[in-house]
């Protein structure tokens, strides 16, 4: 647990900076493509403006660049104010320096993670099933807090994950290759099948491509057979949720929410619980 809380904090750093990274990609890959190509529309508009920074952060933001400090008042977070859950609980919620509060959903992902990995280490005991099942849950802590902040689901994030499900069944660590590649391939298909009839019949798009890609880390990871469970719980938790939302006036009809979370909190419980809640399910049709 307290392991996997270290490791929830440096989600915190990853569910933050990554969009920021690659907002900055996106900027730069946007300037080049004017510069090679439409240099009357940088004469027009000036170079820079161009490069003018789309946020406020330090020109060096990366992962481990720099070190964590305020928001507010950029004063840098002390090493014992940085442990996982206490350093949050010694500081009452607040910055050291300035008083300006600090969201509780730092602890929050570091309690998070250390009760899924608690959870895994004794479901799975001291395996490599264990380590695998570790490596996913991480991916997929990270997937969640970004994609409920930007509506992204990073693709260098998500394909590692569904290749690393391929090649670890290639070995039938979770399920047999055969049934991983056919669960990957199934469970892209499935949501792009559901995103295109949608579009057809209502000339909008009902879902991004990432959540495709999320369907089919799990069906590379745990077999084409968990699919539909997935996408039972998936939906089930997405629509009381979102109807919640409405009823007290939290959210409007016509903003999208991410689909993401609850495909990867089905996902997860698939791989710790998936075969039982199946089998149960299978015993009351009997």
């Amino acid at each position: 647990f307290v392991f996997a809380a270290t490791i929830g904090s440096f989600l915190n750093v990853v569910i933050h900076r990554t969009p920021v990274m690659m907002k900055r990609e996106w900027q730069q890959e946007c300037n080049q493509y004017l510069t090679e190509y439409h240099p009357k529309v940088v004469a027009q508009v000036g170079i820079d403006t161009l490069n003018q920074p789309l946020d406020s952060y330090p020109t060096r933001y990366t992962l481990v660049a720099p070190g964590s400090a305020c928001p507010k008042c950029h004063s840098a977070i002390k090493p014992w104010h940085n442990l996982p859950i206490v350093g949050w609980l010694m500081l009452r919620g607040k910055c050291a320096a300035c008083a300006a509060p600090i969201s509780a959903r730092y602890p929050l992902v570091e309690l998070i993670t250390g009760v899924l990995i608690a959870t895994l280490a004794w479901h799975f005991g001291p395996s490599l099933a264990f380590v695998y099942s570790s490596v996913l849950t991480f991916g997929l802590i990270a997937l969640t807090g970004i994609d409920l902040d930007e509506m992204l689901l990073p693709d260098h994030l998500t394909l590692p994950l569904l290749w690393l499900g391929l090649l670890l069944n290639l070995n039938h660590t979770f399920t047999s290759p055969s049934d991983a590649i056919i669960g990957a391939a199934a469970g892209y298909l499935s949501l792009w099948s559901v995103f295109w009839l949608f579009k057809l019949a209502t000339g909008k798009e009902g879902m991004g491509y990432g959540d495709f890609k999320l369907l089919a880390v799990f069906g590379a990871w745990l077999g084409w057979q968990m699919l539909p469970l997935i996408i039972l719980l998936s939906s089930l938790v997405g629509a009381i949720v979102g109807i919640s939302l409405m009823i007290f006036n939290r959210h409007q009809l016509a903003n999208p929410i991410p689909f993401g979370p609850y495909i990867a909190a089905a996902g997860w419980i698939a791989l710790v619980w998936g075969q039982p809640i199946v089998d149960a399910y299978l015993a009351t049709l009997h």
